[in-house]
């Protein structure tokens, strides 16, 4: 039995505690919120058997073994580092922290105390996902030599709404960029370059951005990502043998089709439990009742790539986040 311990109790939290009951062996312990009736009302909505008004009390309970960081990016770092002193598991909402600086002090942090730590790619583990790497790794449409990827959807200009506000982490990239990025990576691996363009908010984040990643051998990958338009959220991937489409967002796709010349389409689709998080979920137990400290479909180091090409681009767009905060 894993027992799950859940810091903030927003809408991504309430979207994997939703999950939680369909994963065997998950216990639903304990929830924090910095507002106490928050944590009880989240604690009786999804079955927790304890809240807390802080996250250090939720720290504190012994009974914890892995902990969910579902607060703004903003504070992902004090909050992670806090609970890895704590001697908790982590499992860290992207994206994993707001600068890769960051990000490379709770990867050290998580080593050295021989915790496991991953960040919460769930896309990486959806059966259908799963399906479709392996396809490519087959060689399905010869080498691959480009992707494409986007994802966004127009947010409503509010100075403290968490997609504008510069001080939790807002931003297209950080918040959706994460995605298309880490499905370019999924296929390609990491990039050698990054070239960007994009725009900014009135707040000073980005609020659109273009990539052009290249990769070893010369394969690219376009991504884009928006707050303030509605892109198709697709994704394609082609091949030196043909092509596959994803159908559905790109970060979480209801089927892939391959495409080849002189041959029928070829759809493939696998059901996800739940939501689609709770094979993430399952993973995580999996690890840590094998006594992984990484995952070896989603490491660290791969969320260090990603964190380093989110960076470069908002760097190149004049955005500089900065996470150190308070635990609050």
């Amino acid at each position: 039995m894993t027992r799950w311990g859940f810091l903030a109790t927003g809408g991504i939290a309430t979207t994997v505690a939703g999950d939680l009951p369909l994963v065997p062996g998950a216990r639903a312990l304990a929830v924090a919120s910095r507002d106490a009736g928050r944590a009880a009302a989240f604690a009786e909505r999804h079955g927790f058997e304890r809240s807390y008004g802080s996250y250090a009390d939720l720290l504190a309970d012994p009974d914890v073994d892995v902990v969910y960081v579902a607060t703004p990016h903003g504070q992902h770092r004090a909050v992670t580092r806090a609970a890895l002193e704590a001697g908790k598991h982590v499992l860290v909402e992207k994206s994993f922290t707001t600068t890769l600086a960051g990000a490379h002090e709770l990867v050290d942090l998580a080593r050295s105390r021989g915790l496991f730590a991953m960040e919460a790619m769930w896309t990486r583990f959806q059966p259908t996902v799963v399906a479709l790497l392996d396809a490519l790794g087959s060689g399905v449409v010869g080498e691959v030599r480009h992707v494409h990827a986007d994802l966004g959807f127009p947010v409503p200009e509010d100075p403290s709404s968490r997609f504008h506000d510069p001080v939790q982490g807002g931003g297209a990239l950080l918040d959706m960029g994460v995605y298309p990025v880490s499905v370019a990576r999924m296929v390609l691996g990491a990039p050698s370059e990054v070239l960007t363009r994009g725009t900014l908010t009135s707040s000073g984040v980005d609020a659109e951005a273009s990539l052009l990643l290249t990769h070893p051998g010369g394969a690219t990958a376009t991504v884009h990502t928006t707050i303030t338009a509605r892109p198709p959220r697709r994704g394609v991937i082609t091949g030196t043998g043909g092509r596959v489409e994803l159908e559905g967002v790109v970060h979480a796709p209801d089927a892939f089709v391959v495409h080849r010349p002189d041959a029928e389409p070829e759809r493939t689709s696998l059901p996800r439990t739940g939501r689609g998080y709770a094979h993430m979920l399952e993973h995580v137990q999996e690890c840590l009742e094998q006594g992984r400290t990484e995952s070896p479909l989603w490491p660290l180091s791969t969320t260090l790539e990603v964190m380093g090409v989110l960076e470069e681009a908002l760097q190149a767009l004049g955005v500089r986040m900065d996470d150190d905060r308070p635990l609050g």
